[in-house]
């Protein structure tokens, strides 16, 4: 298996630090509102990294934070009269509601920043012995220039980031002994939540959070570190700086970074109108077909998002379902249950699709190639069953369909859908029109049926229906 590295910028092997085991970490969202599509992707991206090392028999700890004490939440806090706890919270809340309409698995462990103050305390105070950091009026920086490796994961030269300006600089404060160092521990600022530490009471920087709960959940050193690329620059590079240095160990060995996200080929903003939170998009589709359009694409390229392109992927998405709704009703008509030698020959045919997703997922999660071999893997389906074909053929199909699909987070059987008694009363009398040869009447029925939002398809194996 190959995975593009961030830090190399090429692909590697991948080797785990832990025979059959993998430690990942993804950063998560900073939960002051419903997350927005450009949060989903690396929800979804990785999600599916996890997955496919999980079909592959290694024992995944995943873990993914919560960043629930921010600048951002404090704004919001504030400007609905409620804590910042009750706004992170609420928001920790829905966004667990869209990751399940995502179909994301549960994190191993989804921790809170506030829940690890202790720790964060414990790893910058460690910072200062080793001199990494220092504290200057209930301020912690760290010594960015003490850091030998700084600059190495986003190939950012020290010199050219001074000489960068301000625009370059991590923050910029005059009590810092340079330029470039940045906060571990800002002092409290009234009406904002602050905890106590040595340095006076106050609240740990954005990057120090990630470092400790990586640390605490997962280890000092980790197999995978990933997120959006952009975080490549501070975040992550503030990271390593943080956890080589209290640890004196390398922190990952591999990077991940999917791309951005553009809407309509422009960048996501809300100023230009164009900014959409998963909830919206929920509106509008089923958040399958977001996840499928996600992985249309490589993870690390650029992404468009438009109608258009939703309209597309939902239309690749039907094409699966429909192909595994028409195996589960060849299933329930199968007229013999064991496979007969044409159809074992014929079943050995489909090895070479699944070794096609296979192919495709270990050389960096092409995630497009993978689905590509599913889309060939249903033509097959499509061309080789029908009313004839027994039942353990059509089950060992549908099987293996729903299996890579899986992989994919897709799913691909719906759930059973009752139709009411009105709708039954229907079906059953155009049945009856059609052996009476009323045939105005047959279609009559079909036309209502279709107002009430139900498609009837008549086949050779009997009638079935599908919502429209």
């Amino acid at each position: 298996m190959k995975i593009y590295n961030t830090m190399s910028k090429s692909k590697e092997d991948f080797i785990p630090l832990e025979e059959g085991k993998v430690k990942m970490y993804v950063c998560g969202p900073t939960v002051y509102n419903y997350i927005h599509i450009g949060n989903a992707r690396p929800m979804i991206v990785f999600d599916t990294v996890r997955r496919y090392f999980e079909y592959k028999g290694y024992d995944v700890n995943f873990v993914s934070n919560f960043t629930d004490v921010d600048d951002k939440i404090i704004k919001k806090a504030n400007e609905e009269g409620v804590t910042a706890d009750e706004i992170s919270k609420r928001y920790i809340a829905e966004c667990k509601k869209d990751m399940e309409g995502m179909n994301i698995e549960p994190a191993t462990k989804n921790p809170l920043a506030t829940e690890e103050i202790g720790g964060m305390i414990d790893m910058i105070s460690t910072l200062i012995e080793k001199g990494y950091a220092y504290e200057k009026n209930g301020t912690v920086y760290y010594r960015t220039r003490k850091f030998e490796g700084y600059g190495k994961l986003s190939h950012k030269n020290l010199d050219d980031l001074q000489s960068g300006g301000r625009a370059l600089l991590v923050t910029g404060e005059d009590e810092k002994e340079d330029p470039l160092d940045f906060v571990l521990w800002k002092p409290k600022k009234e009406g904002e939540p602050a905890w106590q530490s040595p340095w006076g009471e106050g609240r740990p920087g954005w990057h120090i959070e990630c470092s400790e709960m990586s640390k605490k959940y997962l280890g000092e050193q980790i197999d995978i570190h990933a997120g959006g690329e952009d975080l490549i620059f501070p975040h992550h590079e503030n990271e390593i700086a943080q956890s080589e240095a209290a640890n004196g160990k390398p922190f990952a060995k591999y990077w991940m970074h999917n791309g951005f996200l553009n809407i309509d080929n422009r960048k996501m903003s809300k100023s230009l109108g164009n900014f959409f939170t998963v909830r919206e998009i929920s509106e509008k589709y089923d958040l399958q077909v977001l996840r499928f359009f996600m992985l249309s694409a490589h993870y690390r390229s650029p992404l468009n998002f438009s109608a258009e392109l939703m309209e597309a992927a939902g239309n690749g998405l039907e094409r699966i379902v429909t192909a595994s709704g028409n195996l589960k009703f060849l299933m329930e008509n199968a007229g013999t249950d064991r496979m007969t030698e044409a159809e074992t020959e014929l079943f050995a045919q489909t090895d070479r699709f699944k070794e096609n997703f296979e192919k495709a997922m270990e050389d960096d999660f092409n995630t497009a190639d993978a689905i590509a071999a599913i889309f060939d893997f249903v033509k097959f389906i499509n061309t080789n069953t029908d009313g004839n074909s027994s039942k353990e053929y059509l089950e060992k199909l549908h099987d293996r369909l729903a299996t890579l699909a899986d992989v994919l987070g897709i799913i691909v059987d719906r759930d059973e859908e009752m139709l009411d008694e009105e709708i039954e009363a229907l079906i059953e009398e155009r049945q009856t029109a059609r052996k009476n040869r009323d045939f105005a009447r047959a279609d009559q029925i079909r036309e209502e049926l279709l107002a009430k939002g139900i498609v009837l398809e008549d086949t050779r194996e009997g009638v079935k229906w599908r919502r429209a």
